[in-house]
């Protein structure tokens, strides 16, 4: 059952609000079929409304093109257009982090679903090139503990200071004062390729 005149027209009348955009009889009859209304009822809604100065029209030859009141809405100032602004930048900001967010939480989701799977996500070349690069750091540090020993050794060969005092006052820590060792890296290394214990 088709809506009454007067429902037909607060339907319209919604509806050309809502959109706030120029639109033709056809454009509005289209988008409001899920309320059973014909064209015809639609058109004479439009005219009715657009008499009673409710819509504003204008023609075109034999086109009408209806449009809201634009007087009816709350045109913001420019200090409110920029405050407008500024927060949807921020929402904007903040719905890019949250994308980014979910994108990396899926990516995370992948590699869990392969790891279940037995996958392996390191390919021998890559392993092989980080074990490398390892071993280079742990050799950088061997040698660069080595000299500042054997450094250490000859400026405080003959000194009468308190060795432990001397290196208070430099402000030297050795790896044992900040509760690492370097044998512990060296352990991590894979089989076969440790070189012998470190002291």
């Amino acid at each position: 059952m088709a809506p009454k005149s007067d429902s037909t027209e607060v339907i319209v009348l919604n509806f050309v609000n809502e959109q706030n955009k120029p639109l033709n009889s056809q454009n509005v009859a289209d988008s409001l079929q899920k309320f059973n209304l014909k064209k015809a009822a639609v058109q004479k809604a439009l005219d009715s409304l657009a008499e009673s100065g409710k819509i504003s029209f204008k023609e075109y030859g034999k086109q009408k093109i209806y449009l809201a009141r634009q007087d009816q809405f709350d045109i913001p100032n420019s200090e409110e257009l920029n405050q407008m602004k500024e927060e949807n930048a921020k929402l904007q900001e903040q719905l890019n982090e949250q994308k980014k967010a979910i994108a990396e939480v899926k990516q995370m989701e992948e590699k869990l679903i392969k790891l279940r799977q037995g996958v392996t996500l390191v390919s021998p070349e890559e392993r092989q090139t980080v074990e490398k690069m390892y071993m280079d750091m742990i050799n950088q540090w061997r040698k660069r503990k080595r000299m500042f020993k054997d450094t250490w050794d000859e400026i405080t060969e003959n000194s009468p200071k308190n060795l432990k005092e001397f290196k208070e006052e430099l402000g030297i820590e050795y790896d044992e004062d900040v509760g690492v060792s370097l044998q512990s890296y060296v352990d991590l290394m894979p089989t076969g390729k440790k070189r012998a214990r470190c002291n």
